[in-house]
This record gives structure tokens, C-alpha cells and sequence, in this order.
């Protein structure tokens, strides 16, 4: 873990509520894809804690959406300003476990860390699927991107606005795979676990305090004693969750 200051770049919407922020700073303690930092806002006790979509040697980024008033004040950070943050938490994606054929599910605001993984397992040379699952038309962000890396990928929205209508299972349900990595809301899942063919990895979205294991507030009971989804997680193996 890294405490430093980070520049802001650039921060701009992606969709209505939908944000891009990219930041300059250190990243060496960055070591999987699926790790997360914490950031520090003016006026704000406790940090907000948001997925690491992607990074290089100097820069960082990341995609929020705006849900409160922590998120509505980073919406409202302008290029140049620097922010107090917590850098490389939670453990990441394993990609040794992935096989040849591994699918990436990411829905709604669970896709951003779908994104550097994906970089990653095509690096390893491996034969990518990536599922991005939205409500509506309206909120598809980072489809081109995918593409454009070189993965196969496929969008469902609820209310077929695009894509295949339905949910991301209604594609999972179809395709062959070795093994699955999934972001994303708790019903999308439950959803998986009752369909999905081989092992995984799912990376918990979990309200924090610390961000790094000390204060216990993201505690949750697996299959081998209690974890923390901050410092522990937000990655947790198939096998060891208790649903």
C-alpha cells in the first residue's frame, strides 16, 4: 500500500452518471488487476474506495459512478487538483487460474476492473470473452475499449435498448469457457453462481472505513473463517463463498 498525492489529469463523464478520472502518480504498488484505491475528498470523514480500471508507470484510471454526495464532489474535481490517496489495496484477480478460455463479467459499475484483467490475460496469451451487462443503452461505457484490446465481447441490457435482452447469464448460459472472473452487484451474482460451469473469482463491492483491514467494517464469513473484503478480498475464489 502507497499514501501519496496524485494529479488529477483529466475526469469526465463517460454516460449521465458515468466517470473517467485519470491521475498521475506512483503505481509501483500497484500488483494485480482488481486492486482498488482510496481517496481522500475535502469536507469528507471516510474515503472513497474505487476499483482500479487501469494503469501504466505514472498514471492511474479510474471510472465512478455518481450515487451521493462523495461521488457528486469527485464529478466535480477539475483537471490539475491533487488528491490524498490510498493506492494498491485488496488482492486482485489471480490470473494463473484462468485456463486458455476465460469469460470476464462485469455489470454496470463492476466493469471497470474487467478492464486492466482483460489487458492482462490477453498479455498471457489467452482467448478472452468479456460480458458487459447494463440496464439501458444509455449506460454502455467501455465497449470500443474492450475491442479494441482484442477481446471477443458481448452486451446485454435489461430492456434490450442493445445487445442480447436480458441479463449478462443470458449470454453466460451459451458460451464455452474454462473458468470465470466477474465485478458487479450481489443479485448478477447469485445469478452466476446458479449457472456458471467451472470455478471463479468474484470481486465484492463492500462499503469500507479503512480501506485496509484495520477497522474490521468489511468483515464477511467464508467457507474458511471471516474476511476482510478490503485487505483480504475484494477477490474471493468460488470455493469459499458462503451465498
Amino acid at each position: 500500500m502507497n499514501r501519496g498525492v496524485y494529479k488529477i489529469l483529466s475526469n469526465k463523464p463517460l454516460t449521465k452518471d458515468i466517470y473517467e478520472m485519470k491521475l498521475e502518480g506512483e503505481t509501483s504498488h500497484i500488483t494485480a488487476p482488481g486492486q482498488f484505491l482510496n481517496i481522500l475528498l475535502d469536507g469528507f470523514y471516510l474515503r472513497r474506495p474505487i476499483s482500479i480500471c487501469d494503469y501504466d508507470d505514472e498514471t492511474i484510471t479510474i471510472i465512478y459512478k455518481v450515487v451521493g454526495h462523495g461521488t457528486e464532489a469527485m464529478a466535480k474535481l477539475e483537471e490539475g487538483k491533487s488528491l490524498d490517496i490510498l493506492c494498491g489495496l485488496g488482492n486482485g484477480f489471480d490470473t494463473s487460474k484462468s485456463g486458455k478460455k476465460p469469460v470476464l463479467i462485469g455489470g454496470g459499475v463492476g466493469v471497470p476492473p474487467m478492464y486492466n484483467l482483460c489487458k492482462k490475460l490477453l498479455s498471457e496469451g489467452k482467448d478472452v470473452t468479456v460480458i458487459l451487462g447494463f440496464n439501458t443503452k444509455d449506460e454502455i461505457f467501455y465497449e470500443e475499449e474492450f475491442k479494441a484490446l482484442g477481446a471477443k465481447v458481448c452486451v446485454s441490457t435489461v430492456d434490450g435498448s442493445y445487445g442480447t435482452k436480458g441479463f449478462v447469464t443470458d449470454i453466460l448460459k451459451d458460451l464455452e469457457y474454462d473458468y470465470f472472473f466477474t465485478c458487479g452487484p450481489m443479485p448478477m451474482f447469485r445469478a452466476i453462481e446458479k449457472i456458471a460451469a467451472t470455478s471463479g473469482q468474484y470481486s465484492f463491492e463492500e462499503r469500507m472505513g479503512c480501506g485496509f483491514g484495520a477497522c474490521m467494517g468489511c468483515s464477511c464469513k467464508t467457507k474458511y473463517g471471516y474476511k476482510r473484503i478490503c485487505r483480504d478480498g475484494p477477490v474471493l475464489e468460488r470455493e469459499e463463498i458462503i451465498w
